[in-house]
C-alpha cells in the first residue's frame, strides 16, 4: 500500500472507504451509509490529486453516480462505459485500484483513462469523447447474440460529449436496434469550457422548467408505490411522461424521438435516489436514457467556482487555499507555452486582418483561443466536441473569403481526416489547420499522443505540412499562412513550454518549403523537424565534449520538402540521422528516405522517432527516452553511425 494511503488509514479519515476495494464490498454497506461513503470517496480523490496532479473536477461531479452504478449493477458482468474517460477516477478506486491511485498518470502507473488491459471492470478503452453510446450498443447487441439476457450495459456520457456527432449516430442506431441499453446523460453544462450550442440550451430548458419538474416529480413519487414496474406502470410512463414533456415543454422530447424512453432530469448528487432509480431501470428493457444534473467540481469550493481552471491540475496544490505548490524554478531560457504563443499571435493577426476567424471544438482555453474570443467574440466559434464539423465549417467560411484558423489537438484531428481531404484540400480552400499537442503529450497517455499527424497529412495533395522548431517560427508560420495564395496548410506544435522568452518579434514571411542550417559539422548530418530539434541541440553540446561535431539542419517543412537543401546535405554527408516526434512509418524520416532512394543517393540513413506501438503515459522526457530520440539516444545513434564503414 502506498505511503499516502497508509497515513490516511492510520488516522481513520475514511472508515467506510477503507472497507471497500471492489464493488462487492460496496454492496455490503446499507443504503443509508452511501451518502457518508460518497463524502469519504470525494475527499479521498481531493487528497490524492492535491499531491499527484491529474484530471480533477469531472470525477468530483460523478461520485454519487459512480457509487450508485456499482452498488446496483453486477459489475464487471454488467458493463459500464464511461465517455470522456477522465470521469472514471472514482470508478478506478472502487474496482481494485484504490491502493495504486497515487500512481495515476505516472510512468508505468495507472492509466489516466479506462483501459481494458488494466482491469476487467473497464468495459471499453476510452479517451476521446462521444464514443460511449456506440461502444455500449455494441456490447449490448453482443450480449443478446451470446444469450446473456440478464446482462445490463450502461453508457455514461457527459462533460460535453453529447455534442459530438458520433453520440447521435449511436442514439439513432440504438433507437431502432431496441437492445437493452441505458444511457446516463451526465448534464453539467460544461466540457472544459462552458458548453455551447442548441443542445445545451435544450437541456437547460428541461432542467429549469418548474412546471415540468413539479409534474415529473409527481410521476416518480407515484412509481415509488410499486415494488417493480409492472406492464401497466410501464405503459403509464410511456403515455403520461412523454405527454408531460410535450405539453409543458411545448416541444417533443428529443431523445424520445430517437426511440429512447426518457427519464429525468434528476439530481445526480442524491445517491440514495439514484440507487432507487437504477433498481427500477433494471426492470425496463430496451433503450432508455436517464438525464441527471450534476455540478462539475462538486464538493471542492475552488473547483465549483472555477470549473475550467480545475478541469485538471498541473501541479500539487494546497487543499485549504487552492494555491499551487511548486518547488521548481523556471529556466531563464524557458519560453511561454506554445498554446499561448498561438493565442497571442492569433489575436495580433486578427487585429490586423478582419477576415481572420477562429474555430475550436470545445477547447478555447486549452488552445488559448479565448484570448481572441475576449476581444472579438463574434469572430471565434466554439463548435462543441465536433472535430469533423469544425473542419468543414471552416472550409465553408474559407469558401466565402474568410481566413479560418481551425485549432484542433493532433490526437483529435484524426477524427476529421475525411473532411481535411474532401472539404479542404480537394477544393484547395485556405483553411489553416493548427495542431496543438502534436507529438508525445506525456501523462494523458496512448489515447492522446499526437503521434500520427505528419504521416496522415503529408500525402494529401494541395496541403502544406509544417512543424516549427521554436516560438518565433510558429509566430511567423501563422503570419505566412494567412497571406494570399498560401492555400491549405497545417502547423503542428507540442504541448508545453518553448525556449525563447523574447519571441514576440516583428512578423516575417517564411518561404514555403525552405529549411535552414542550425549548425555546421562533419561526418554526420542530423536532420530534424519540429521542436524535437532542441533535443538535437542538447545532443550536439554533449558530443562537443567528445570532439564529435555533427551538422544539424531544421527542415521546417515536411511538404513541400526542401529538396535543394537535401541535395546539399547528401552531397557532403554520407551518414544522415533524421529525428522527429512522430511515428516512423510514413513520417518525416520516410520523406527523407524516399527522396534519397528516388534520386539514387548513396547515403546511410538512420531514422529516430516513435516506434510502431502505442506509447503509454509518463513525462514527455521519459517517453522521448523510451522512444529513443531524447538527447542521450541521439548521442548514442551518432556514435553507432560513426562506427559504420563509409
Amino acid at each position: 500500500m502506498q505511503e499516502f494511503f497508509k497515513k490516511q488509514k492510520q488516522v481513520s479519515q475514511f472508515p467506510l472507504l477503507d472497507q471497500v476495494n471492489f464493488p462487492n464490498d460496496l454492496k455490503k454497506l446499507a443504503k443509508d451509509q452511501l451518502p457518508q461513503f460518497c463524502k469519504e470517496l470525494r475527499q479521498f480523490v481531493i487528497e490524492v490529486i492535491s499531491q499527484h496532479p491529474g484530471h480533477f473536477a469531472a470525477t468530483l461531479g460523478v461520485i454519487e453516480l459512480t457509487v450508485a452504478l456499482h452498488y446496483v449493477y453486477n459489475t464487471p458482468y454488467d458493463q459500464v462505459v464511461f465517455d470522456v474517460g477522465h470521469q472514471a477516477y472514482a470508478h478506478k478506486i472502487l474496482t481494485g485500484r484504490k491502493n495504486m491511485f497515487d500512481t495515476l498518470r505516472l510512468f508505468h502507473g495507472l492509466s489516466p483513462f479506462p483501459n481494458r488491459a488494466e482491469s476487467e471492470y473497464d468495459a471499453f478503452t476510452v479517451g476521446h469523447a462521444s464514443t460511449s453510446i456506440s461502444a455500449a450498443l455494441g456490447l449490448a447487441v453482443a450480449a443478446e447474440q451470446l444469450g446473456r439476457d440478464d446482462q445490463h450495459v450502461i453508457s455514461v456520457i457527459g462533460d460535453g460529449a453529447m455534442t459530438g456527432g458520433m453520440a447521435f449516430e449511436g442514439l439513432n442506431n440504438a433507437g431502432i436496434q431496441k437492445s437493452n441499453l441505458l444511457v446516463v446523460l451526465n448534464d453539467n453544462h460544461i466540457a472544459i469550457d462552458p458548453n455551447r450550442g442548441a443542445l445545451d440550451n435544450y437541456l437547460l430548458d428541461m432542467t429549469t422548467s418548474r412546471t415540468y419538474n413539479r409534474v415529473r416529480n409527481d410521476v416518480w413519487n407515484a412509481l415509488e408505490k410499486f415494488n417493480r414496474l409492472v406492464p401497466s406502470a410501464r405503459e403509464f410512463i410511456k403515455k403520461v411522461e412523454n405527454g408531460i414533456k410535450y405539453v409543458v415543454m411545448k416541444r417533443s422530447n428529443l431523445f424520445a424521438g430517437f426511440g429512447f424512453r426518457y427519464f429525468g432530469p434528476v439530481d445526480g448528487h442524491d445517491v440514495i435516489h439514484l440507487v432507487e432509480i437504477f433498481q427500477e431501470m433494471k426492470n425496463i428493457h430496451g433503450p432508455k436514457l436517464l438525464h441527471i444534473v450534476t455540478k462539475k467540481g462538486k464538493g471542492y469550493k475552488f473547483a465549483e467556482e472555477n470549473q475550467t481552471a480545475w478541469h485538471a491540475t498541473s501541479a500539487a496544490f494546497n487543499i485549504e487555499t487552492g494555491k499551487k505548490l511548486t518547488t521548481s524554478v523556471p529556466s531563464p531560457n524557458q519560453g511561454p507555452k506554445y498554446q499561448d504563443v498561438f493565442g497571442k499571435t492569433l489575436l495580433t493577426l486578427a487585429e490586423k486582418n478582419s477576415k481572420i476567424v477562429g474555430v475550436t471544438p470545445a477547447m478555447p482555453s486549452g488552445c488559448s483561443m479565448n484570448m481572441m474570443s475576449a476581444k472579438y467574440p463574434d469572430r471565434v466559434f466554439d463548435v462543441g466536441i465536433a472535430e469533423e464539423h469544425a473542419v468543414t465549417f471552416s472550409a465553408g467560411m474559407a469558401a466565402q473569403g474568410l481566413i479560418p484558423f481551425c485549432n484542433i489537438y493532433s490526437t483529435f484531428m484524426q477524427r476529421s481526416y475525411d473532411q481535411i481531404i474532401h472539404d479542404v484540400c480537394l477544393p484547395k480552400l485556405p483553411v489553416i489547420l493548427c495542431l496543438d499537442r502534436a507529438g508525445l503529450v506525456g501523462a494523458d497517455g496512448a489515447t492522446h499522443q499526437g503521434a500520427f499527424d505528419i504521416s496522415y497529412l503529408r500525402h494529401i495533395p494541395n496541403l502544406t505540412v509544417t512543424a516549427p522548431m521554436d516560438e518565433i517560427d510558429l509566430r511567423n508560420l501563422m503570419y505566412t499562412a494567412q497571406l494570399p495564395g498560401v492555400g491549405p496548410i497545417s502547423i503542428r506544435y507540442p504541448r508545453g513550454n518553448g525556449h525563447n522568452p523574447d519571441w514576440e518579434c516583428d512578423f516575417k514571411e517564411m518561404e514555403i518549403g525552405k529549411g535552414r542550417k542550425i549548425a555546421d559539422g562533419e561526418d554526420i548530418a542530423i536532420v530534424s523537424i519540429g521542436t524535437v530539434g532542441y533535443e538535437v541541440t542538447k545532443a550536439l553540446q554533449m558530443l562537443k565534449q567528445e570532439n564529435i561535431f555533427p551538422a544539424h539542419f531544421d527542415m521546417r517543412f515536411v511538404k513541400p520538402l526542401d529538396t535543394e537543401l537535401l541535395r546539399q546535405i547528401f552531397a557532403k554527408f554520407k551518414r544522415v540521422i533524421t529525428v522527429e516526434d512522430n511515428v516512423l512509418q510514413g513520417g518525416f524520416g520516410s520523406c527523407v528516405l524516399e527522396f534519397s532512394m528516388d534520386n539514387y543517393f548513396d547515403v546511410k540513413i538512420k531514422r529516430l522517432g516513435i516506434p510502431d506501438r502505442f506509447i503509454e503515459h509518463g513525462s514527455q522526457q521519459d517517453l522521448y527516452k523510451v522512444c529513443g530520440y531524447d538527447s542521450e539516444s541521439i548521442v548514442a545513434a551518432v556514435k553507432n553511425m560513426l562506427l559504420l564503414k563509409k
